[in-house]
């Protein structure tokens, strides 16, 4: 019985880190706000030239999501990054391509500028 119980537990074990990102952090917009204040990450924002127009985080730099994969050879696959969207979906979907392509150092701004209470740059 106790066998049954540890291999049932072993595998949802299994399930659930199957299910999780693969391999991004998803942080807070506090988190990421202290990533930025220590200089350890490169901000990307994923969002549509409009949006970024609208109000950015100082120093982030535009690669709309369309345009992602082609833009990939711009990255450094040796520094950190910090994607941001409008609300964490697109940025996560960018993390995912990240993540993908041999990055490894990726941090995903959960609840994106929506939740950014901090300085903006137009």
């Amino acid at each position: 019985m106790i066998k049954k119980s540890y291999l049932l537990f072993l595998g949802m074990l299994l399930l659930i880190t199957a299910c999780g990102n693969a391999g991004y952090k998803n942080v807070s917009t506090e988190e990421a706000k202290q990533l930025i204040d220590n200089n350890e990450v490169i901000v990307l924002d994923v969002r549509t030239p409009e949006e970024f127009q609208g109000g950015h985080i100082p120093g982030a730099t535009l690669i709309p999501l369309q345009e992602f994969e082609n833009r990939l050879n711009e990255l450094d696959k040796e520094k950190n990054y910090l994607v941001v969207c409008r609300s964490g979906n697109r940025s996560a979907q960018a993390s995912e391509i990240l993540t993908g392509n041999g990055f490894s150092k990726i941090y995903n701004m959960a609840g994106g500028m929506n939740n950014w209470t901090f300085e903006i740059e137009n």
